[in-house]
Formats: structure tokens, C-alpha cells, sequence
């Protein structure tokens, strides 16, 4: 009898564990399969919600992280992929895929001795894979290894002679080999193939251009722009052309329409002010430079051009400030101290002027002992620096860098605060794998409130019905104490009452027990009283048209003249004093430390701000809006590498922001 008995325990236990095993594999092929068809319908971030789930259900699956590092690619977030890369060959050594996408990413990062080995491993592991041969020949491009790129372009084509994106890299790559005929002859290969792709008029039409044929190369412009009337890359390139033709209305027209789907494009700006310049509207052509230096400060062009602009308007110390600015960014810059000479003069300082005029002849002669080397190129005093510039970079055409001009005009704001709000029901549902925070003493509080509330980042949109029962019970008691005014003012907030819920917040703190379980509520009532006061403070601010932001670009060093713009400092000390309140009664909740990190951002004490978002962080390790305002602030404070890999962790946790700000910030790198 205990025989049989305990063969019926073992076969029940095999029989749950093979039930087990069959649920675990069930749902890993789900995950699996929802992560592949969101990455193939283009839905990356959804993609790696469901790969993040596979990744806690199997650690050794090196096609998931391949999957998530090509999502996290396709997002932007460089970093990431290359860490899921990193693992998938780790996982498995003779994993090509990896190998090859891993090497495109570096070659994105600008590491392309990395890429290259990478590339020939996988070359080694499936030599006869012709894809290889192309994404080798674009590093090979991407490192200027131009005869190199060529031949992996001809072994490609040799296999698929019918891909018009081999043509238009080879023939790029003529270009730089200064085979203008081979080139063209490559661009009119691909638009032979694919007819409704305006890349190859744009390319054949800059060709055209090079050789000053302006009429055709307007034409495949004209073309480019037929077959896809957002192209700003045509309408920019179309307005240089116009330009060139002495057609200004045309190319005004054009840089106008480039500015209406990129108002914060700096070179079109800065092109339009120069047009303006010649035009003789000096008003304009100040405006726009002035946008030029509010969005990338550090731009030498554009200081020595609106000095110009500036003494046509006889605004003449204004213009020296350009010079001196211009002087200090490059201090070769001879045609600056000729002009800050003139300037000088004009003041009446004829010392200060006879000293520049000196400097500007030593630079001059310098520069023409160097020039055979072609160094030192801001000494030349024949180059016509006030032309219009061209510039791929600027519109996300990768490896033609030009530094000067490359920054867009672009505020960041920081995930919000965190705080209780009300969800209309009482559903406590929580799911597995989702790695949510919990915490015994929130639980407690929540069960013990008659109308169902979240702790959340954002307002949940309640309908009359919900709203009418969050309403009742606010006012159901007749002797109300902390919990029913803290239930007030959840409504009254709902209301757009401000200050009405901020006194029933100031109730609450008040009327709470000194000691026992409810006496640690009280956190909760200076959590979302701080978190009012911050927001009432921003609303005050955006009714100012000065709503604080983390602008990536710190414009500080502008001139006087458009400091007029900058944003006043605000006061937080009231929600900070609430937020510090509450984690010296419970000092492990990260929200609370996640907050005081934004208040302290937000008034400019950003050591402070990064030291509570670690503690937020390590207090709840997937709290990826965290991750996502230290990057902020990391980037800010010129930690770009730092700042990028917390970004890439934020969208890995489900910040879907942070892949907007990834690919703005994070893609190009400086090395």
C-alpha cells in the first residue's frame, strides 16, 4: 500500500511538472511570436515588452535577444542593441546573425575596426551570405576604404544585380573616388529600377549640381519632391540649386517649407539668414541667426555672420561681442579679427583695432606656409564664408559630419512626478513578470480607502459615473478625517481646484495619528501635496509661456540680446520640504526619492537631482522613469555616455519616450 501510494505522489509530481513545462514552453513561444509580429508590423517597443517577458522565462536564448537588440536598433538606442548583441554571440559563438548586425551597430557608433572584424567573422561562419558583403562595403565607405567598398558593391551586385541600394552605395562611393561619370552611370542604374524611389533623383541630381548643371539637376529635384512631397532633404537641396540660378524667391519658398516640417533645422535657418542678409532684410536675417545660436551656441558661422547683419544695423557692440565669441571658438579665424579690426575702428578704439589688423596679417601669413597642407582652413582669408553651407547630417544623412551645424532645437521634458490618483474602481489586479513595485504599507493604504487609486506618473480619465461615486464618498462622513480630506482632494484636484485640494492635503497632514499604522499615511499625504505644489508651480510657469524644461542645448552663453527669452528660476522649496517630509517617516518608498529628484532638476541642482534618482533606482531597480531623468540630466551636464545607457535602460523598462530622445542625442557619436 505506501508503495502504490508513493508511486501516485511521484506521478502526480511528474504529471505538475510536465504540466509546468508544457505552460513554460506555451508561453514562451507566445511571447516569442507576439515580439515577431510586432517587430515585422514595425511596433518595436511593443516588440520588446514581449522579448523583456521571454528573457525572464529563458536566459539562454540568443535568437530573443537578437530579436530585442534588432528592435532596440530600429528605435535608435545604438547602446542597447549592442548589448543584446553582445549576449546573443555570448550565448552562442557561431551565431552569424549576431556577428553581422553586431558590426552594423558598431559601424553606426563609428567603431569600424570593431565592425570589420565582426563582419569577417561572420563572413568566415557563412561565406556565401551576400548581405554581408553589402553591409561590409558600407563600413568599408563609412571608414572612407573606398576601393574596398567597391569591390564588396561588385560581388553584391554580381548576386543580385536588381537591388537599386547597391547602385546608389557604389556610386557614392565613385564620388569620393572622383569618377563623377561612374557615378552617374550607377544613380541612373538605380532609378532604371526602381523609378518611384526619389533617393536616386536627389543623389543624380547633387551630381548634376557638381558640375553646375543646375537646370537638370533641378529637374530630378523637381522629380524627387513629385514622388514624395515631405522629402526636406529635396526642397533643401532643390533651394541651393535655386539659389546658385540667382532664383532667391524660389529658394526662399523652398527653405520655408523645409522650416515648416523642421522649424528647429539650424542650417536651413542659418541659410535663410544668409538670404535674407543679401536681400538686405536685416531684421530677418538677425532673427534667424539669432535661432541659429539659441538652438547650438557654439556655432562660428553664424557669430560671424550676425556680426555682419549687426553692423548693417549699426549695432556695433553687439557685433564685437560675435567677433569675440566667433575668436574664441576658432582662434585661427583670421576674416574675424580683419572684421573685429573694422569694428574696433568704427568705436573708436584704434588701438584695440591695430592690434586685431596685426593679428589677422600673422594669421594670414601663417596660413599660407601651411596651406599647401591644407591646414588651418579659417585662416584663409579668400574663402567666401558667408555662402550658403550643405549639409547632409543635418538631415539624418549619416557620415557627411560637419559639427558646426548639426544641433536641433529641441526641449526634453522629464517624465512626471509620481502620485496617488483615483482609477475609478477598486481593481487590484497585478500580473506576473511585470515587475511591478510593491510595497505592504501602499497595499495597506489603498485597501483601506473606499474608492479605488493608483500610484502613477499621469491622470487616468474617469467618466460622470466614477467621478459621482469619487465625489460621494469624499463627502460621505459627517466627522471627515485625514483619509476623507485626502479623498477631497483627490476630487477637488480632478476639478482643476487647486488650492482647495491643497488645503485638504494640509488637513490631512494635520489630522493624522501620531502613532500607530495610520500614522505612516501621512507619507502619502505629503507625497501628493508636494506633487501638487510642483505642479501648480509649472502651471504658473506655462501661463508665463515658461514652462521648465531640460533643454539639451544650454543657451547660456548668448548675448544679451536674446537672454530675454530665458526661462526664470521657480521656486520649489515648498515640495521639496513635503517630499523630505515624507521619507523621514518612510524612508524606502523610490517614488518619494524619484520625485525630489525632479524638484531638485527643475531648480537647477542637478547633483542633488542625480543622487535621488539613484536612490530611486536602487530601491526599485525597474523604474525606468528614473533611468529615463538621470539620462536626462546626465546628458545635460555633458555625461553623454552615462546619460545614454540610462535612456536605453529607461526603454527597455517601457519608456517609449526614451527612443525619441535616443535618436536625437544618442546616435551620433563623437570619437
Amino acid at each position: 500500500m505506501r508503495r502504490i501510494l508513493k508511486y501516485i505522489v511521484v506521478t502526480c509530481l511528474l504529471l505538475i511538472a510536465g504540466m509546468q513545462a508544457a505552460y513554460a514552453q506555451y508561453d514562451k513561444d507566445a511571447f516569442f511570436m507576439r515580439g515577431r509580429r510586432a517587430l515585422a508590423d514595425g511596433k518595436y517597443a511593443q516588440a520588446i515588452e514581449n522579448f523583456n517577458i521571454l528573457a525572464q522565462l529563458d536566459t539562454s536564448d540568443y535568437w530573443n535577444y537578437f530579436f530585442r537588440g534588432i528592435a532596440k536598433y530600429n528605435l535608435g538606442d545604438l547602446r542597447g542593441a549592442k548589448r543584446d548583441f553582445d549576449r546573443s554571440v555570448r550565448i552562442n559563438p557561431v551565431f552569424t546573425s549576431g556577428y553581422h548586425y553586431r558590426g552594423i551597430t558598431e559601424s553606426r557608433f563609428g567603431d569600424y575596426d570593431a565592425a570589420l572584424s565582426d563582419l569577417e567573422k561572420a563572413i568566415s561562419l557563412r561565406p556565401g551570405n551576400e548581405g554581408l558583403y553589402f553591409s561590409r562595403g558600407v563600413t568599408y565607405f563609412l571608414s572612407q576604404q573606398f576601393e574596398n567598398a567597391v569591390k564588396d558593391f561588385d560581388r553584391y551586385i554580381r548576386k543580385e544585380p536588381k537591388d537599386p541600394s547597391a547602385y546608389l552605395n557604389r556610386g557614392a562611393c565613385w564620388l569620393f573616388l572622383g569618377d563623377t561619370l561612374k557615378a552617374e552611370l550607377d544613380y541612373d542604374k538605380a532609378i532604371k529600377l526602381d523609378r518611384f524611389d526619389p533617393e536616386g533623383y536627389v543623389r543624380r541630381g547633387r551630381l548634376h549640381a557638381m558640375r553646375n548643371d543646375y537646370d537638370r539637376a533641378i529637374s530630378d529635384m523637381d522629380r524627387a519632391i513629385e514622388l514624395d512631397t515631405t522629402n526636406t532633404f529635396a526642397y533643401f537641396n532643390r533651394a541651393l540649386m535655386h539659389y546658385e540660378k540667382q532664383d532667391y524667391k524660389s529658394a526662399m519658398t523652398d527653405l520655408n517649407r523645409v522650416l515648416k516640417d523642421e522649424p528647429g533645422n539650424a542650417l536651413t535657418l542659418y541659410n535663410r539668414g544668409l538670404i535674407n542678409a543679401n536681400l538686405g532684410a536685416y531684421e530677418d536675417a538677425l532673427s534667424d541667426m539669432d535661432r541659429v545660436l539659441d538652438i547650438n551656441p557654439d556655432n562660428v558661422l553664424a557669430h560671424f555672420n550676425r556680426a555682419s547683419v549687426l553692423i548693417e544695423l549699426g549695432l556695433y557692440r553687439d557685433a564685437l561681442e560675435d567677433y569675440d565669441r566667433a575668436i574664441e571658438l576658432y582662434p585661427d579665424f583670421a576674416k574675424a579679427y580683419m572684421n573685429r579690426s573694422y569694428v574696433h575702428n568704427l568705436l573708436g578704439n584704434k588701438k584695440a583695432s591695430k592690434k586685431d589688423y596685426d593679428t589677422a596679417q600673422k594669421k594670414i601669413a601663417e596660413y599660407r606656409e601651411k596651406s599647401a597642407s591644407d591646414e588651418a582652413s579659417f585662416a584663409d582669408t579668400t574663402k567666401k564664408y558667408t555662402s550658403l553651407l550643405a549639409l547632409d547630417a543635418e538631415f539624418a544623412k549619416k557620415n557627411f559630419d560637419n559639427e558646426l551645424l548639426q544641433h536641433r532645437d529641441i526641449d526634453i521634458r522629464l517624465r512626471p512626478v509620481y502620485k496617488f490618483v483615483p482609477d475609478g474602481d477598486n481593481d487590484r489586479t497585478s500580473y506576473a513578470l511585470s515587475q511591478i513595485y510593491e510595497n505592504p504599507l501602499i497595499e495597506k493604504f489603498r485597501q483601506s480607502l473606499p474608492v479605488g487609486v493608483e500610484i502613477l506618473n499621469e491622470d487616468l480619465a474617469l467618466d460622470a459615473r466614477q467621478t459621482a461615486f469619487l465625489r460621494d464618498k469624499a463627502w460621505a462622513s459627517d466627522a471627515p478625517g485625514p483619509q476623507d480630506y485626502f479623498i477631497r482632494a483627490l476630487y477637488e484636484y480632478l476639478d482643476k481646484k487647486y488650492n482647495l485640494a491643497l488645503e485638504y492635503y494640509g488637513r490631512a497632514v494635520e489630522g493624522a495619528p501620531e502613532e500607530g499604522l495610520e500614522s505612516l499615511y501621512k507619507v502619502f499625504y505629503y507625497m501628493n501635496r508636494g506633487a501638487l505644489r510642483a505642479e501648480m508651480i509649472e502651471f504658473i510657469a506655462s501661463m508665463e509661456s515658461n514652462v521648465q524644461v531640460l533643454s539639451m542645448d544650454d543657451s547660456g552663453n548668448t548675448r544679451a540680446r536674446v537672454r530675454d527669452q530665458v526661462a526664470r528660476r521657480y521656486d520649489f522649496t515648498d515640495a521639496i520640504a513635503d517630499m523630505k517630509q515624507a521619507i523621514s517617516i518612510v524612508p524606502d518608498i523610490p517614488y518619494l526619492y524619484y520625485n525630489l529628484g525632479n524638484f531638485y532638476c527643475l531648480s537647477s541642482d542637478h547633483v542633488s537631482s542625480i543622487e535621488n534618482y539613484n536612490k530611486a533606482i536602487e530601491l526599485y531597480p525597474y523604474m525606468g522613469d528614473a533611468y529615463f531623468n538621470r539620462g536626462l540630466v546626465l546628458i545635460y551636464l555633458k555625461d553623454k555616455e552615462k546619460g545614454c545607457i540610462d535612456l536605453s535602460r529607461a526603454g527597455e523598462l517601457g519608456v517609449q519616450d526614451a527612443y525619441g530622445v535616443i535618436k536625437k542625442y544618442c546616435e551620433n557619436e563623437d570619437r
